[in-house]
């Protein structure tokens, strides 16, 4: 490599034959280095080939060290495991049951990303997700493509979901935009990476040009919206990122809008005939799961049961 070139993030993402997410999250940890013009993130060839060069050599070790490796178990043919959070999925999963009593319907409580990854290796049968891409103004469509290559998916929606920041009672710090995380009175709890808030978040910086470790609190995490609302009315921080449905469920917070996101149900092309996955289409169209969610507050019921993508 040529010792005066420097390379973009999406630059060595193609290099690489990764995500540019992927090259950002490297960065961030520090596995690769990288350096800054104005706001501007550049990688130079030589790093570069340190970096390829100490993959190798790790990946070596690793396959001459004596651990032996773990299988991780795959969905059995009488279960379907369901990756998510949001409590519309027990109402789902309780009206699955008894449809279908003979199948174990099983709750995986993974983010967004987690939970496509364990649809892609077969450690899970039903994938949910909200995650925003920037590139596309989108959401959803362009991760599934991206985490689960080769496989053939359909996506359809569950609900819209108003996200935005979860602040203390009468938002004293008077917190309205992204820009305002980057206050240095105001300190963040963050949602771990792979969840869509964290997406969110991380996506609203690379559009914003902001560098994360402006922010005070970014690296505190928590692993669910209603544990991100609870610090924030305990005054731990001064905002949180989450759906409107959770600030509903905490006292002593105001919830600010941000954002309509997309909450989808992933799963693969080859199981839409099978019993377990008609009869979940069947639940999510009908008027019964429909109004018991929609009695809850907090969702927007108006595209549930469309398909959203066809992969």
């Amino acid at each position: 490599m040529n010792d005066t070139t420097s390379y973009t993030p999406t630059e060595v993402a193609k290099i690489l034959k990764i995500s540019r997410f992927t090259v950002y999250e490297m960065i961030k940890r520090g596995d690769l280095a990288a350096y800054h013009i104005g706001r501007k993130v550049r990688v130079e060839a030589p790093d570069l080939e340190v970096y390829i060069q100490r993959s190798k050599k790790n990946n070596l070790t690793k396959q001459t060290s004596a651990q032996p490796s773990i299988d991780v178990p795959a969905a059995e043919p009488d279960s379907l495991i369901i990756c998510g959070q949001d409590i519309m999925l027990d109402i789902l999963t309780r009206h699955l049951e008894k449809i279908l009593p003979n199948i174990r319907c099983l709750r995986n409580y993974a983010g967004s990303i987690d939970g496509l990854l364990a649809l892609y290796r077969g450690t899970a049968n039903v994938a949910t997700a909200h995650l925003w891409d920037s590139d596309t103004d989108t959401y959803n469509t362009p991760y599934v493509r991206r985490f689960l290559p080769g496989h053939r998916t359909l996506v359809y929606n569950l609900a819209y979901r108003n996200t935005g920041f979860y602040v203390a009672k009468g938002n004293p710090k008077n917190i309205s935009t992204w820009q305002d995380l980057t206050r240095s009175d105001i300190t963040l709890i963050n949602r771990e990476r792979g969840s869509g808030a964290r997406v969110l978040l991380d996506e609203m910086l690379h559009v914003l040009d902001t560098d994360y470790r402006q922010i005070k609190g970014y690296s505190c995490e928590e692993m669910s919206h209603l544990a991100v609302a609870s610090c924030v009315a305990r005054g731990e921080a001064d905002v949180g990122i989450g759906i409107e449905k959770a600030a509903l469920q905490v006292s002593d917070i105001d919830f600010i809008f941000q954002k309509k996101e997309r909450y989808d149900i992933v799963f693969r092309k080859e199981d839409a005939e099978k019993p377990h996955f008609e009869a979940l289409l069947n639940v999510i169209r009908s008027d019964i799961f429909r109004n018991e969610v929609g009695g809850m507050g907090g969702y927007d019921l108006s595209k549930t049961g469309q398909l959203m993508g066809n992969n």
